[in-house]
């Protein structure tokens, strides 16, 4: 998988590669799907959730640029997948859920798999999480059609957002926005993706 589907698509980052080549993917699909877990596919997760194909979750990992003493903001945990990748690649991982039930099992699921530096709240990702700010890095799971303000002010300087932008039925953008020194955004728009849409206060699905 890692060579075939993500290296040979571009992603060259030596640490995303070895994060997803030591996280088994299978432990966080459903049992049914579990031949399938290590295809270059979205794979329903249920409640109407997914978990990302692996060359999107790589691709994102790397657009982040996560750094070992780093403290990263995930919003919508799923699975806990993208959690475990980056709690390999950061210091601390801070990851919100909207759906309680998924929450749980991830948290469950990764606190098994001994992923300790993984902190898991059930909430509205809409609003960041403040008590932890400022993040080196947010990496947001779901499509919205706009950047979440209370996002980008709790990113730090010279940290990246990472989102796919968009609403369910429209095209859909994977962004990255960089906060510099002096607090200013900047976007750049990198590859069309498909999200499942975003729950919560500001999302498709309140």
């Amino acid at each position: 998988m890692v060579i075939e589907q993500i290296a040979s698509r571009g992603i060259r980052d030596g640490r995303v590669l070895q994060a997803v080549q030591r996280v088994p993917r299978h432990m966080f699909v459903p049992s049914e799907q579990r031949h399938l877990a290590y295809e270059d596919q979205a794979l329903p997760i249920g409640q109407g959730q997914t978990i990302s194909q692996p060359y999107i979750v790589a691709l994102m990992t790397e657009l982040a640029r996560v750094n070992p003493g780093d403290t990263v903001l995930e919003v919508g945990t799923g699975s806990g997948y993208q959690a475990a990748l980056l709690s390999l690649l950061a210091n601390r991982v801070y990851s919100i859920e909207y759906i309680e039930a998924l929450g749980l099992e991830a948290k469950k699921r990764l606190e098994k798999l001994n992923y300790n530096n993984v902190e898991i709240r059930i909430g509205d990702g809409y609003h960041g999480w403040p008590e932890h700010q400022p993040f080196d890095a947010i990496l947001v799971t779901a499509s919205i059609d706009h950047i979440p303000k209370s996002l980008v002010n709790q990113l730090k300087p010279g940290g990246r957002l990472v989102i796919p932008l968009g609403g369910e039925s429209e095209v859909q953008t994977l962004l990255v926005a960089e906060k510099n020194t002096q607090g200013m955004i900047s976007q750049r728009e990198v590859v069309p993706v498909r999200f499942v849409p975003f729950l919560g206060k500001r999302g498709r699905n309140p």
